[in-house]
């Protein structure tokens, strides 16, 4: 028998719920003095990219404007296109480290649409491979990831600091 280990979902299960609409990680995410210890892989003027610590799939970004808002029609003209250009920045970092066969982006807004966190909208970028949907979530209701958030951070920070920063030529 093989054993899958899910290691980070134990935080998250045994983790005190409390009230979405107190609790907000997304502002607090920014402030963190490393961007690795909350997987920060692209600041811009009005959002940031980071990785989902619950991810639905291997590579699974999140694009978060830095105010919190919850519906679109909130969002200024700077932040909706800062917003959309962060997960244009997200499909191009995934697609050249992991070599994805599509995408699912989406948000979820609004407590009854799904939103976790209900009171800050953000997108979901989830890679998506051919075949990447097996036996385990459809029948044991159980995702495998592969990599662990850490080591997937390490893959996609140089690469989203090449496509984003480029050095300049001498």
């Amino acid at each position: 028998m093989e054993f899958l280990h899910a290691y980070w979902r134990l935080d998250y299960i045994e983790a005190q719920k409390t009230s979405n609409e107190t609790s907000n990680p997304f502002l607090e995410i920014p402030n963190a003095a490393n961007d690795q210890d909350v997987y920060i892989l692209y600041r811009g003027p009005h959002s940031y990219l980071v990785l989902n610590i619950y991810p639905y799939n291997a590579g699974h970004l999140l694009a978060v404007p830095y105010r919190a808002i919850q519906n679109l029609a909130d969002l200024t003209a700077e932040e909706r296109m800062d917003l959309l250009d962060t997960v244009i920045k997200a499909q191009s970092i995934l697609t050249t480290a992991m070599k994805p066969e599509g995408f699912n982006i989406g948000l979820n807004l609004g407590q009854a649409g799904g939103a976790g966190i209900p009171q800050h909208l953000h997108i979901h970028i989830v890679p998506r491979w051919n075949g990447d949907t097996n036996f385990m979530p459809v029948i044991g209701k159980t995702k495998t990831l592969p990599q662990a958030l850490s080591h997937l951070w390490e893959r996609l920070r140089p690469i989203a600091d090449a496509l984003i920063n480029p050095s300049p030529s001498p």
